[in-house]
Protein backbone atom coordinates (compact mmCIF):
# COMPACT_ATOMS: atom_id res chain seq x y z
CA UNK A 1 0.00 0.00 0.00
CA UNK A 2 3.03 2.20 0.96
CA UNK A 3 4.34 1.65 -2.26
CA UNK A 4 1.40 2.59 -4.52
CA UNK A 5 1.36 5.69 -2.75
CA UNK A 6 4.61 6.82 -2.63
CA UNK A 7 4.61 5.67 -6.64
CA UNK A 8 1.81 8.03 -7.36
CA UNK A 9 3.09 11.19 -4.73
CA UNK A 10 6.25 11.25 -5.20
CA UNK A 11 7.10 11.59 -1.29
CA UNK A 12 8.24 8.82 0.99
CA UNK A 13 6.97 11.38 4.24
CA UNK A 14 3.94 11.86 2.74
CA UNK A 15 2.64 8.67 1.99
CA UNK A 16 3.67 7.02 5.56
CA UNK A 17 2.06 10.33 7.23
CA UNK A 18 -0.85 9.59 4.68
CA UNK A 19 -1.24 6.24 5.14
CA UNK A 20 -0.72 6.15 9.00
CA UNK A 21 -4.07 8.53 9.16
CA UNK A 22 -5.93 5.80 6.93
CA UNK A 23 -4.97 3.26 9.39
CA UNK A 24 -5.70 5.26 12.18
CA UNK A 25 -9.68 5.98 10.67
CA UNK A 26 -9.92 2.17 9.97
CA UNK A 27 -8.88 1.70 13.72
CA UNK A 28 -12.12 3.95 14.15
CA UNK A 29 -14.88 3.62 12.28
CA UNK A 30 -14.48 -0.95 11.20
CA UNK A 31 -14.73 -2.03 14.55
CA UNK A 32 -18.67 -0.09 13.91
CA UNK A 33 -19.10 0.09 10.33
CA UNK A 34 -17.60 -3.49 9.36
CA UNK A 35 -14.50 -4.08 7.23
CA UNK A 36 -14.78 -3.51 3.73
CA UNK A 37 -14.79 -6.14 0.73
CA UNK A 38 -11.28 -4.81 -0.43
CA UNK A 39 -9.78 -3.27 3.08
CA UNK A 40 -6.48 -2.52 1.05
CA UNK A 41 -7.93 -0.61 -1.20
CA UNK A 42 -10.45 1.42 1.32
CA UNK A 43 -6.96 2.57 3.38
CA UNK A 44 -5.58 3.32 -0.49
CA UNK A 45 -8.31 5.85 -1.40
CA UNK A 46 -8.71 6.92 2.36
CA UNK A 47 -4.42 7.91 2.67
CA UNK A 48 -4.64 9.38 -1.26
CA UNK A 49 -7.50 11.67 -0.38
CA UNK A 50 -5.49 12.44 3.09
CA UNK A 51 -2.39 13.18 1.42
CA UNK A 52 -4.26 15.86 -1.14
CA UNK A 53 -5.94 17.49 1.93
CA UNK A 54 -2.74 18.28 2.78
CA UNK A 55 -1.11 19.44 -0.10
CA UNK A 56 -4.19 22.11 -0.68
CA UNK A 57 -3.12 23.23 2.97
CA UNK A 58 0.44 23.81 1.63
CA UNK A 59 1.74 26.47 -0.32
CA UNK A 60 4.24 24.24 -1.52
CA UNK A 61 1.54 21.95 -1.98
CA UNK A 62 -0.04 23.52 -5.09
CA UNK A 63 2.26 22.85 -7.70
CA UNK A 64 2.22 19.08 -6.86
CA UNK A 65 -1.65 18.64 -6.52
CA UNK A 66 -2.58 20.22 -10.03
CA UNK A 67 0.07 17.38 -11.40
CA UNK A 68 -1.85 14.54 -9.81
CA UNK A 69 -5.24 13.39 -10.70
CA UNK A 70 -7.87 13.04 -8.33
CA UNK A 71 -8.39 9.51 -8.99
CA UNK A 72 -6.64 7.01 -6.65
CA UNK A 73 -3.83 5.30 -7.65
CA UNK A 74 -4.60 1.31 -7.77
CA UNK A 75 -1.95 -1.00 -7.24
CA UNK A 76 0.88 -2.87 -9.06
CA UNK A 77 2.99 -5.58 -9.44
CA UNK A 78 6.08 -3.25 -9.96
CA UNK A 79 5.21 -0.50 -6.82
CA UNK A 80 7.37 -2.60 -4.30
CA UNK A 81 10.21 -2.91 -6.51
CA UNK A 82 10.08 0.69 -8.00
CA UNK A 83 9.84 1.67 -4.22
CA UNK A 84 13.14 -0.47 -3.87
CA UNK A 85 14.64 1.08 -6.61
CA UNK A 86 13.59 4.68 -4.97
CA UNK A 87 15.52 3.94 -1.93
CA UNK A 88 18.18 2.47 -3.60
CA UNK A 89 18.98 5.89 -5.16
CA UNK A 90 22.92 6.36 -6.00
CA UNK A 91 21.94 9.92 -3.94
CA UNK A 92 22.32 7.68 -0.78
CA UNK A 93 25.35 5.83 0.41
CA UNK A 94 24.84 1.95 0.14
CA UNK A 95 23.96 1.33 3.53
CA UNK A 96 21.65 4.24 4.06
CA UNK A 97 20.05 2.32 0.95
CA UNK A 98 19.49 -0.78 2.66
CA UNK A 99 18.07 1.00 6.09
CA UNK A 100 15.98 2.92 4.16
CA UNK A 101 14.47 0.23 2.17
CA UNK A 102 13.92 -1.73 5.17
CA UNK A 103 12.49 0.53 6.91
CA UNK A 104 9.97 1.83 4.38
CA UNK A 105 9.10 -1.75 1.85
CA UNK A 106 8.88 -4.24 5.06
CA UNK A 107 8.15 -2.10 8.14
CA UNK A 108 11.36 -2.74 10.09
CA UNK A 109 11.55 -0.55 13.00
CA UNK A 110 14.58 1.63 13.56
CA UNK A 111 15.31 -0.78 16.48
CA UNK A 112 15.23 -3.77 14.53
CA UNK A 113 17.52 -2.62 11.92
CA UNK A 114 19.92 -1.07 13.96
CA UNK A 115 20.33 -4.68 15.63
CA UNK A 116 20.90 -5.54 11.99
CA UNK A 117 23.93 -2.77 11.42
CA UNK A 118 25.13 -3.12 14.93
CA UNK A 119 24.64 0.11 15.86
CA UNK A 120 22.35 2.31 18.38
CA UNK A 121 18.58 2.79 17.71
CA UNK A 122 19.04 6.37 17.74
CA UNK A 123 21.44 6.58 15.65
CA UNK A 124 19.56 4.49 12.92
CA UNK A 125 16.43 6.54 13.60
CA UNK A 126 18.74 9.63 13.02
CA UNK A 127 19.65 8.20 9.55
CA UNK A 128 16.19 7.41 8.21
CA UNK A 129 14.95 11.01 8.86
CA UNK A 130 18.27 12.10 7.31
CA UNK A 131 17.89 10.09 4.61
CA UNK A 132 14.14 10.71 3.52
CA UNK A 133 15.00 14.37 3.57
CA UNK A 134 17.78 13.84 0.86
CA UNK A 135 15.59 11.79 -1.32
CA UNK A 136 13.00 14.62 -1.10
CA UNK A 137 15.50 17.57 -1.72
CA UNK A 138 17.01 15.47 -4.57
CA UNK A 139 13.17 15.19 -6.08
CA UNK A 140 13.94 11.17 -6.28
CA UNK A 141 11.07 9.51 -8.61
CA UNK A 142 10.25 6.10 -6.74
CA UNK A 143 9.45 4.60 -10.39
CA UNK A 144 11.17 1.61 -12.00
CA UNK A 145 14.47 2.89 -13.41
CA UNK A 146 15.13 2.40 -17.29
CA UNK A 147 17.09 -1.18 -18.05
CA UNK A 148 20.50 0.77 -18.60
CA UNK A 149 20.78 2.12 -14.54
CA UNK A 150 19.58 -1.42 -13.51
CA UNK A 151 23.57 -2.08 -12.32
CA UNK A 152 23.98 0.67 -10.66
CA UNK A 153 21.37 0.01 -8.34
CA UNK A 154 21.19 -3.31 -8.23
CA UNK A 155 23.77 -4.54 -5.69
CA UNK A 156 21.86 -2.46 -2.69
CA UNK A 157 18.83 -3.64 -3.98
CA UNK A 158 20.08 -7.33 -3.82
CA UNK A 159 21.31 -6.44 -0.03
CA UNK A 160 17.91 -4.86 0.77
CA UNK A 161 16.11 -8.71 -0.35
CA UNK A 162 18.67 -11.23 1.03
CA UNK A 163 18.24 -8.69 4.77
CA UNK A 164 14.77 -8.76 4.14
CA UNK A 165 14.96 -12.51 3.87
CA UNK A 166 17.43 -12.88 6.84
CA UNK A 167 14.94 -10.90 9.24
CA UNK A 168 11.93 -13.43 8.21
CA UNK A 169 14.74 -16.62 8.53
CA UNK A 170 16.02 -15.59 11.85
CA UNK A 171 13.96 -12.43 13.10
CA UNK A 172 16.04 -9.97 15.18
CA UNK A 173 12.74 -9.40 17.52
CA UNK A 174 12.93 -10.55 21.19
CA UNK A 175 9.46 -12.07 21.04
CA UNK A 176 9.29 -13.81 18.17
CA UNK A 177 11.52 -16.89 16.35
CA UNK A 178 10.62 -16.38 12.77
CA UNK A 179 8.67 -13.64 10.44
CA UNK A 180 7.13 -15.83 7.71
CA UNK A 181 5.62 -13.34 5.85
CA UNK A 182 9.20 -11.23 5.66
CA UNK A 183 11.05 -14.50 4.42
CA UNK A 184 7.89 -14.89 1.82
CA UNK A 185 8.10 -11.35 0.43
CA UNK A 186 11.65 -11.47 0.09
CA UNK A 187 10.51 -14.71 -2.24
CA UNK A 188 8.56 -12.84 -3.66
CA UNK A 189 10.91 -9.48 -4.98
CA UNK A 190 13.47 -12.17 -5.54
CA UNK A 191 11.68 -13.42 -7.98
CA UNK A 192 10.16 -10.34 -9.52
CA UNK A 193 13.54 -8.72 -9.88
CA UNK A 194 14.21 -12.49 -11.81
CA UNK A 195 11.87 -11.77 -14.37
CA UNK A 196 12.49 -8.32 -15.52
CA UNK A 197 16.05 -9.37 -15.00
CA UNK A 198 16.83 -12.57 -16.72
CA UNK A 199 20.01 -12.16 -17.95
CA UNK A 200 21.11 -11.11 -14.50
CA UNK A 201 23.87 -14.30 -12.78
CA UNK A 202 23.59 -13.02 -9.33
CA UNK A 203 19.78 -11.98 -9.49
CA UNK A 204 19.26 -15.60 -10.35
CA UNK A 205 21.77 -16.20 -7.56
CA UNK A 206 19.99 -14.48 -4.99
CA UNK A 207 16.45 -16.01 -6.14
CA UNK A 208 18.17 -19.37 -6.15
CA UNK A 209 19.38 -19.22 -2.70
CA UNK A 210 16.05 -17.83 -1.04
CA UNK A 211 13.98 -21.22 -2.73
CA UNK A 212 16.78 -23.54 -1.22
CA UNK A 213 16.15 -22.25 2.08
CA UNK A 214 12.75 -22.18 1.57
CA UNK A 215 12.50 -25.53 0.60
CA UNK A 216 13.70 -26.50 4.00
CA UNK A 217 11.78 -23.75 6.08
CA UNK A 218 9.31 -26.62 7.67
CA UNK A 219 11.88 -28.51 9.47
CA UNK A 220 14.17 -25.54 11.13
CA UNK A 221 12.05 -25.27 13.99
CA UNK A 222 10.02 -27.69 16.19
CA UNK A 223 6.16 -28.12 17.52
CA UNK A 224 7.31 -25.63 19.88
CA UNK A 225 9.44 -23.43 17.74
CA UNK A 226 12.88 -24.26 18.98
CA UNK A 227 15.31 -24.21 16.86
CA UNK A 228 16.54 -27.81 14.85
CA UNK A 229 19.72 -27.68 13.22
CA UNK A 230 20.68 -28.88 10.04
CA UNK A 231 21.84 -32.43 11.34
CA UNK A 232 18.70 -32.78 13.04
CA UNK A 233 16.05 -31.83 10.53
CA UNK A 234 13.84 -34.96 9.00
CA UNK A 235 14.54 -34.25 5.22
CA UNK A 236 12.14 -35.93 3.94
CA UNK A 237 10.07 -33.00 4.68
CA UNK A 238 12.08 -30.81 2.51
CA UNK A 239 10.78 -29.83 -0.71
CA UNK A 240 12.29 -31.48 -3.29
CA UNK A 241 10.68 -30.22 -6.19
CA UNK A 242 11.66 -26.49 -5.33
CA UNK A 243 15.10 -27.47 -4.42
CA UNK A 244 15.08 -28.99 -8.04
CA UNK A 245 13.66 -25.97 -9.48
CA UNK A 246 15.68 -23.87 -7.66
CA UNK A 247 19.17 -26.15 -8.64
CA UNK A 248 18.06 -25.67 -12.27
CA UNK A 249 17.68 -22.08 -11.65
CA UNK A 250 21.36 -21.31 -10.06
CA UNK A 251 23.10 -23.92 -12.77
CA UNK A 252 22.03 -21.48 -15.50
CA UNK A 253 23.48 -18.53 -13.74
CA UNK A 254 26.82 -20.44 -13.32
CA UNK A 255 26.94 -21.01 -16.92
CA UNK A 256 27.06 -17.64 -17.53
CA UNK A 257 30.52 -17.74 -16.06
CA UNK A 258 29.85 -14.48 -14.08
CA UNK A 259 30.09 -16.11 -10.52
CA UNK A 260 29.39 -13.45 -7.49
CA UNK A 261 28.67 -13.84 -3.89
CA UNK A 262 24.90 -14.86 -4.05
CA UNK A 263 25.43 -17.16 -6.70
CA UNK A 264 28.60 -19.05 -4.09
CA UNK A 265 26.17 -18.66 -1.16
CA UNK A 266 23.62 -20.83 -3.42
CA UNK A 267 25.72 -23.31 -4.43
CA UNK A 268 26.54 -24.00 -0.52
CA UNK A 269 22.46 -23.97 0.45
CA UNK A 270 22.51 -26.49 -3.10
CA UNK A 271 24.88 -28.83 -1.63
CA UNK A 272 23.71 -29.15 1.38
CA UNK A 273 19.90 -29.88 0.22
CA UNK A 274 21.32 -32.25 -2.22
CA UNK A 275 22.66 -33.78 0.81
CA UNK A 276 21.43 -37.74 2.08
CA UNK A 277 22.87 -36.56 5.03
CA UNK A 278 25.27 -34.15 7.30
CA UNK A 279 27.93 -37.07 7.11
CA UNK A 280 27.56 -37.50 3.43
CA UNK A 281 27.86 -33.45 2.53
CA UNK A 282 30.53 -33.02 0.48
CA UNK A 283 32.41 -30.66 2.93
CA UNK A 284 35.34 -30.10 0.67
CA UNK A 285 33.17 -28.49 -2.01
CA UNK A 286 31.99 -25.73 0.56
CA UNK A 287 35.24 -25.40 2.30
CA UNK A 288 36.10 -24.24 -1.07
CA UNK A 289 33.14 -22.46 -1.88
CA UNK A 290 33.52 -20.13 1.37
CA UNK A 291 36.71 -19.55 0.56
CA UNK A 292 35.69 -18.04 -2.68
CA UNK A 293 33.14 -16.18 -1.01
CA UNK A 294 35.38 -14.69 1.24
CA UNK A 295 37.87 -13.52 -1.94
CA UNK A 296 34.93 -11.51 -3.29
CA UNK A 297 33.25 -9.88 -0.32
CA UNK A 298 36.15 -9.62 2.60
CA UNK A 299 33.33 -10.67 4.67
CA UNK A 300 35.22 -12.53 8.09
CA UNK A 301 31.89 -14.50 8.58
CA UNK A 302 32.37 -16.15 5.20
CA UNK A 303 35.67 -17.54 6.97
CA UNK A 304 33.69 -18.32 10.27
CA UNK A 305 31.32 -20.72 8.18
CA UNK A 306 34.42 -22.18 6.56
CA UNK A 307 35.65 -23.47 10.00
CA UNK A 308 32.56 -25.78 10.74
CA UNK A 309 33.63 -27.42 7.13
CA UNK A 310 37.19 -27.40 8.69
CA UNK A 311 35.55 -29.57 11.62
CA UNK A 312 33.60 -32.35 9.52
CA UNK A 313 37.08 -32.81 7.15
CA UNK A 314 39.96 -31.87 9.73
CA UNK A 315 38.55 -32.07 13.13
CA UNK A 316 37.54 -29.41 15.79
CA UNK A 317 41.39 -28.54 16.80
CA UNK A 318 42.05 -27.19 13.47
CA UNK A 319 38.66 -25.73 13.41
CA UNK A 320 39.02 -23.96 16.44
CA UNK A 321 42.56 -22.49 15.47
CA UNK A 322 40.45 -21.20 12.14
CA UNK A 323 37.93 -19.56 14.83
CA UNK A 324 39.84 -18.01 16.69
CA UNK A 325 42.25 -15.60 14.33
CA UNK A 326 38.65 -14.39 13.98
CA UNK A 327 38.66 -13.23 17.53
CA UNK A 328 39.64 -9.60 16.78
CA UNK A 329 37.12 -9.11 13.41
CA UNK A 330 33.85 -10.41 15.11
CA UNK A 331 34.57 -10.77 18.99
CA UNK A 332 31.10 -9.12 19.13
CA UNK A 333 28.81 -11.18 16.88
CA UNK A 334 26.99 -13.68 18.97
CA UNK A 335 27.31 -16.49 16.35
CA UNK A 336 31.70 -16.42 16.64
CA UNK A 337 31.41 -17.30 19.89
CA UNK A 338 28.60 -19.70 19.75
CA UNK A 339 30.65 -21.55 17.34
CA UNK A 340 33.61 -21.22 19.02
CA UNK A 341 31.85 -23.03 22.14
CA UNK A 342 30.82 -25.77 19.75
CA UNK A 343 34.66 -26.40 19.12
CA UNK A 344 35.83 -26.12 22.63
CA UNK A 345 33.14 -28.54 24.08
CA UNK A 346 34.35 -30.97 21.10
CA UNK A 347 37.40 -30.92 22.40
CA UNK A 348 36.02 -31.47 25.95
CA UNK A 349 37.32 -28.17 27.17
CA UNK A 350 34.02 -27.29 29.25
CA UNK A 351 35.41 -24.79 31.65
CA UNK A 352 36.22 -22.37 27.88
CA UNK A 353 33.45 -23.58 26.29
CA UNK A 354 30.57 -22.47 29.31
CA UNK A 355 32.72 -19.12 29.13
CA UNK A 356 32.18 -19.04 24.78
CA UNK A 357 28.17 -19.56 24.93
CA UNK A 358 27.77 -17.16 27.90
CA UNK A 359 28.90 -14.78 25.75
CA UNK A 360 26.79 -16.08 22.75
CA UNK A 361 24.03 -15.75 24.94
CA UNK A 362 24.56 -12.42 26.23
CA UNK A 363 24.77 -11.11 22.89
CA UNK A 364 21.55 -13.06 21.46
CA UNK A 365 17.98 -11.71 21.15
CA UNK A 366 15.71 -13.87 19.31
CA UNK A 367 14.27 -16.27 21.53
CA UNK A 368 14.71 -19.38 19.63
CA UNK A 369 18.19 -18.76 18.92
CA UNK A 370 18.56 -17.64 22.92
CA UNK A 371 16.53 -20.87 23.87
CA UNK A 372 19.00 -23.19 21.80
CA UNK A 373 22.35 -21.30 23.48
CA UNK A 374 20.62 -21.33 27.02
CA UNK A 375 20.79 -25.53 26.56
CA UNK A 376 24.22 -25.59 25.05
CA UNK A 377 25.35 -23.50 28.43
CA UNK A 378 23.48 -26.22 30.47
CA UNK A 379 25.47 -29.25 28.09
CA UNK A 380 28.74 -27.85 29.22
CA UNK A 381 27.52 -26.77 32.68
CA UNK A 382 26.98 -30.97 33.56
CA UNK A 383 30.49 -31.82 31.58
Amino acid sequence: MLATLVRRLGDLDLAEEALAEAAARALEIWPTEGVPSKPAGWLITTAWHRALDRLRREQTGQAKLALLANTPPSESEDDRLALIFGCCHPSLAEPVQVALTLNAVCGLTSQEIALAFLMPPASMAQRLVRAKAQLKKDNVRFTMPEPEDYPQRLPAVLSVIYLVFNEGYLASSKTQPQRRELAREALDLSRELARLMPGEPEVAGLTALIELQEARAVTRFDDEEQLVLLENQDRGLWDAALIRSATARLDRAMARRRPGPFQLQAAIAALHAGAPSTADTDWLQIHMLYSALHEQTGNPVALLNRAVATRYLWGPERALSDVDALTERLGSYRLFHATRGEMLQALGRAEDARAAWQRALDLATNPAERAFIASRLATASRQ
